[in-house]
């Protein structure tokens, strides 16, 4: 039982990420369409591109709009319109009216009659017969109004149909109940409705014609009162569809007028698709739909299912032998599988709708996302794995597989130098060419003509350039979630202006001067075995910036020949040497390095000793027990390629300023005894570096120092 536990414990990584696998393959299982796609295009007139097709079952072959037109517009000869009434609209007009127009009689009349205020006017016995005026038409237009509203204005909806006075239409009185019909004539428009109320006005004003409401005249003219008349018979969409589809459901007449049985042949490859022939492709396809659900068994959606799985356990397989690092990062395993899970279900959706193409949807948004914080070699896997689960619902698998791959890889591969943003603008124009080129070629070995091709492809295509650029603004995003870094903030980092290194510079020219040496050593040898030049040499130039606390402490600052270390004992000068890494990772997170940065810091001393201290402390106190740990820098270890090249570099530059002879021999012993220490005090057990990639970094160190510092051979004279 303790040995599973400690198993368990050992490996909790691993099953973690496996466990992250099957819930992917859940949520991949629960969007997989559960019905067989109808995945044939056709067009009338063009010809048949696929193999010669059979019904699979019996089927009624439809009539066609033409055909049914006679018996529908029987049927809705006599449909009526559906309206309800919305008896808030009159109210709430009437009130406005009422108020506008009481307060603007009294405004003109103290302006016109010289009154002296409101109270004056309202209160005073001189301006009698001004308010009775006022409440008459008050009244008498809102009651003019009010029986606008009660008849009902209508605003009829848009639509081909000429209405006529006689029409007919019905005024509900629940959701789906009608209350009563009624002729058009019958209601008013907003254009009927204001001229019925402005000619009763005019043949009221005309009756009267006293020389008071003479004097009010101007008043009317001014007074808009179309701006009191909506419409309050609203046009009830719904009610009326739900009318029409009853009275279209409920019409005994055949939508069939033959019949296709099993196994009768329907079109042949390369056959016209005539306008009968078309019409049995379209009866084909919705009975197909319609037995979607029926048609397709349990054993179609198991296969779909095999082929996820499959899928999904060849992905964690490369990984595992590969990219065992990524299995053992919990964020990069989920980073990934998210991505997967992601575009399925940007494909599941897109089956769904019809009107969208599947080349408008930019697929290789992944590998290059993918490609941005990981290395070609994964981005290629998991893009082609993804390509063929999608696959699986995507129409015209075949040509959608092939053309989205090798877009795909192209894509990929343009993207070097990624801290170019043209790069991105680049990358999308090349997904185009591709796909418009792997297109045309499909089509030449389909039909061996270019007659066939589609221009709407082209337009997809370049639909699906433009949505590539979005990937730039993902990865800005899926930066700051994950807590990656991308090459556009490597490069940031590695700016010498930046307000970290240019302390550095300042505080500690020497530790800055040989930072930079570390840098460019480190950025050759990562060019030579593979890796990420520009994160190492980022890491390389803020290794050491714990150095900035106590500068004077280290060689490569000193001047004038003081050392503090003669003043201190070996255990204290040790100690303050290998704090510089401690106090860089504080002033690091004090700054808000990345993690990644942060991880150079740590290890770029590994858990080596350091040595002349701890030579020098055993050599004056010989009787004295000595525990080489406190001689020793805390670590961890490199445990990547980047960082195991950085040890390197940074132990060499360091002890090559210390060479008295500059010559070929020297250098290279130099090169060969620190990298051997460093190889056999096992400093590179976690990395994933090769004998063959520490060779080569050898290499890479020893011409590279033999350019800085000239050497070369002594000739005679």
């Amino acid at each position: 039982m303790s040995s599973l536990i400690h198993k368990i414990q050992s490996n909790y990584k691993f099953i973690s990420t496996t466990f992250l696998f099957f819930i992917a393959f859940l949520l991949i299982a629960y969007m997989m369409p559960r019905s067989i796609k109808f995945n044939y295009e056709f067009q009338m007139n063009s010809p048949w591109k696929h193999e010669d097709l059979t019904a699979p079952f019996k089927f009624g072959i439809l009539k066609t709009n033409e055909e049914m037109a006679p018996r529908r517009d029987s049927v809705l000869a006599d449909l009526k319109l559906l309206f309800e009434i919305d008896t808030a609209t009159g109210k709430s007009e009437v009130l406005k009216f009422k108020e506008s127009f009481n307060r603007r009689w009294i405004e003109y009349s103290l302006r016109n009659f010289y009154i002296a205020s409101k109270e004056a006017y309202t209160e005073g016995m001189l301006y009698v017969r001004h308010r009775r005026l006022q409440e008459q038409y008050s009244t008498t237009i809102s009651r003019l109004l009010e029986q606008v509203y009660s008849r009902g204005i209508i605003e009829l909806p848009d639509s081909e149909v000429a209405y006529q006075d006689s029409s007919e239409i019905g005024i509900l009185k629940g959701p789906r109940t009608v209350g009563y019909y009624t002729r058009l004539a019958k209601v008013y428009s907003q254009k009927t409705a204001y001229e019925y109320v402005r000619d009763s006005l005019k043949m009221k004003m005309e009756a009267d014609n006293s020389d008071l409401l003479k004097a009010y005249a101007p008043l009317f003219k001014r007074f808009d009162l179309q701006v009191y008349l909506y419409p309050n018979l609203i046009y009830n969409l719904e009610a009326s569809k739900w009318e029409r589809d009853s009275r279209l459901k409920s019409m005994n007449v055949s939508k069939t007028k033959g019949m296709m049985q099993q196994g009768q042949r329907i079109v042949s490859k390369g056959e016209i698709v005539t306008p009968e022939i078309y019409q049995i492709l379209i009866s084909f396809k919705e009975a197909f739909d319609q037995k979607g659900t029926t048609f397709d068994s349990f054993l179609v959606l198991l296969g779909k299912l095999i082929f996820v799985v499959f899928s999904l356990v060849l992905m964690y397989i490369f990984l595992f032998n590969f990219r065992r690092e990524v299995l053992r990062d919990i964020v990069k395993a989920s980073f990934i599988l998210f991505l997967v899970v992601l575009m399925f279900f940007i494909a599941s959706a897109t089956a769904k709708l019809d009107k969208i193409s599947f080349y408008i949807i930019p697929f290789t948004i992944l590998p290059i996302i993918l490609r941005t914080f990981f290395d070609e070699r994964v981005a290629v896997f998991i893009h082609v794995l993804t390509t063929l689960i999608i696959g699986i619902i995507a129409p015209d698998s075949y040509e959608f597989i092939i053309m989205n791959i090798l877009a795909g890889i192209v894509a990929i591969f343009s993207l070097t130098n990624l801290y170019r943003r043209s790069r991105f603008f680049l990358s999308a124009l090349l997904v185009f060419v591709t796909f418009s080129l792997s297109y045309i070629g499909l089509q030449l070995i389909k039909s061996g003509t270019l007659s066939d091709l589609e221009l709407v492809y082209f337009a997809n295509f370049g639909i699906n350039g433009v949505l590539i650029l979005v990937s730039f603004l993902l990865i800005y995003i899926f930066e700051k979630t994950f807590g990656f870094l991308s090459d556009t903030t490597l490069m940031e980092l590695a700016d010498t202006n930046q307000p970290l290194l240019r302390r550095l510079a300042e505080i500690a020219p020497g530790t800055f001067q040989h930072s930079m040496q570390v840098a460019n050593l480190s950025e050759d040898a990562i060019h030579r075995i593979g890796g990420n030049p520009l994160l190492v040499r980022t890491g390389a130039l803020y290794h050491d910036i714990g150095k900035m606390y106590d500068p004077a402490l280290f060689i490569e600052n000193q001047t004038g020949g003081v050392n503090p270390h003669d003043e201190m004992p070996f255990g204290e000068s040790a100690n303050k040497i290998i704090n510089h890494v401690s106090k860089g990772v504080e002033l690091a997170k004090k700054n808000n390095l990345p993690e990644a940065i942060i991880n150079f810091i740590q290890t770029h001393h590994g858990t080596t000793t350091v040595q002349y201290f701890y030579r020098s402390y055993v050599k004056t106190y010989p009787e004295k027990d000595v525990d080489v740990k406190d001689f020793s820098y805390p670590g961890p270890k490199p445990f990547s390629k980047e960082m195991a090249v950085l040890m390197m570099a940074d132990s060499v530059e360091a002890a090559s300023r210390s060479l008295g002879d500059y010559t070929l021999q020297t250098l290279s012993g130099l090169v060969e005894k620190i990298i051997n220490y460093q190889l056999n005090s096992g400093q590179f057990d976690d990395a994933p570096i090769t004998f063959q990639d520490i060779a080569s970094v050898k290499e890479v160190f020893k011409v590279r120092l033999k350019n800085i510092y000239h050497a070369r051979i002594s000739y005679p004279e």
